[in-house]
């Protein structure tokens, strides 16, 4: 059985604008000492479903099950989960200095935390536990700097107070919101690598959140991507980053920058995320999708199985996407490319609409049109804020040489 098993996670809010749809069917599991990482854009669901099932979500309307060894995380008692807060399952929050009291020094902190749920453990036992700590995740002369507030530290070190006090009860799991964002990249590093021994040593399960897959390319056993507050893609992380099927997976793929670096342009994924009051219909990735079908405008894909057939070399049975593209078209290859862009281009023999255009230098999609601004997220038209886009403005349209059939040359007109 899983450490934490999620089925079916709904999450919305009420507001003046609307309802917003936070969290759209996740289900999810996490098996002990293994580490899943959460990846999507802001907006795509990612920290509201964890901050949820730690109940940190109050006036959120919530469905589903969280499964805590048996424990329904949605349902216990407040009191049950104040035991289980902390103890049982810890939170590394992005910005460990509104994570941290200001006034209130950092071992009083840690030495608190601990007393709130063992009081039989002494002020200086919880002393000792927590100068104990702060040596173990690398802040110098913890005896110390036990005593310095918050302010003190740098970024990298009051992330590892946070990591300290996260790890102080010994939890069975772990939830990073983006614990290395606000840090620079060697300081990143150094956080990741901690992490990850520190997991091994503790035996503890970790859920890492994050919006850039090179974070967790060398700690996730399994990866989630989310999009537009649903998973996208489900896979064991050697197969999404070599195997990917979904579009969004291989944009966001595409936007991580290389250490070898070269001459080679990223490709950011053109338009922006969509609105979560308001989503579009369909697949909520296809105003953004060069492969593009009728049917991803009206229907909603769901996860289903990816990749090569069982018993195929590279079969990953985790490997789930959202997608209508064919099942077995993953990967960056040229031939998976290609097999992608026949399936879309027999998919638009409808009515469809042209898919979204690659990016220009500037990072924008090259429409054509002058840049009017952000528009109302929704199924990509050819339309423009006042109607069809003719290329002609306001003037009259001048008229076409014929061509041989005596129509204007280069269309019907």
């Amino acid at each position: 059985m899983s450490l934490l098993e999620v089925t079916d996670l709904q999450v919305s809010f009420h507001t003046a604008d609307g309802e917003v749809h936070a969290v759209r069917g996740m289900s999810f599991s996490v098996d002990r000492g293994s580490t899943l990482g959460i990846v999507g854009e802001s907006g795509s669901g990612k920290s509201v479903s964890t901050q949820t099932l730690m109940r940190l979500t109050p006036g959120a309307k919530v469905s589903g099950t969280a499964l805590f060894e048996g424990q329904d995380l949605l349902t216990v008692s407040d009191d049950r989960m104040r035991e289980l807060r902390g103890a049982e399952i810890a939170m590394i929050f992005q910005d460990p200095l509104s994570s941290l009291h200001p006034l209130y020094k950092v071992g009083w902190q840690i030495e608190e935390m601990i007393r709130a749920h063992d009081r039989k453990i002494s002020r200086d036992q919880a002393r000792k536990r927590a100068v104990e700590m702060l040596g173990l995740v690398g802040i110098p002369k913890p005896d110390r700097r036990v005593d310095d507030y918050p302010h003190q530290f740098s970024g990298g070190m009051r992330q590892r107070v946070m990591i300290a006090m996260a790890l102080a009860l010994n939890p069975k799991l772990i939830i990073a919101d983006e614990p290395t964002t606000a840090l620079d990249a060697t300081v990143q590093a150094q956080i990741l690598d901690l992490m990850r021994r520190l997991q091994a040593e503790f035996d503890t399960a970790l859920i890492m959140i994050t919006h850039d897959l090179g974070v967790i390319a060398d700690m996730a056993d399994d990866v989630l991507v989310m999009y537009g507050g649903k998973p996208a893609e489900r896979a064991e992380r050697r197969t999404l980053y070599y195997r990917a099927h979904h579009p969004y997976t291989m944009g966001l793929l595409r936007s991580v920058p290389t250490a070898a670096g070269g001459g080679d342009r990223l490709r950011p994924i053109p338009g922006q995320p969509p609105s979560l009051i308001n989503l579009p219909t369909g697949c909520v990735f296809h105003p953004r999708c060069e492969f593009v079908m009728d049917r991803c405008r009206v229907d909603e894909p769901t996860l289903d199985p990816a990749g090569p057939p069982p018993g195929a070399d590279g079969h990953d049975p985790s490997h789930a996407s959202a997608c209508w593209l064919p099942h077995d078209a993953v990967g960056l290859g040229e031939e998976a490319q290609a097999r992608r862009l026949a399936a879309a281009e027999a998919g638009r023999k409808g009515k469809g609409a042209k898919p979204p255009e690659p990016p220009d230098s500037a990072g924008k999609p090259d429409t054509g049109r002058p840049d009017t601004g952000p528009q109302a997220q929704g199924p990509d038209t050819g339309k423009g804020p006042e109607g069809p886009d003719t290329g002609a403005g306001t003037q009259e349209p001048k008229p076409k040489p014929k061509g041989p059939g005596g129509a204007p040359d280069g269309g019907t007109g």
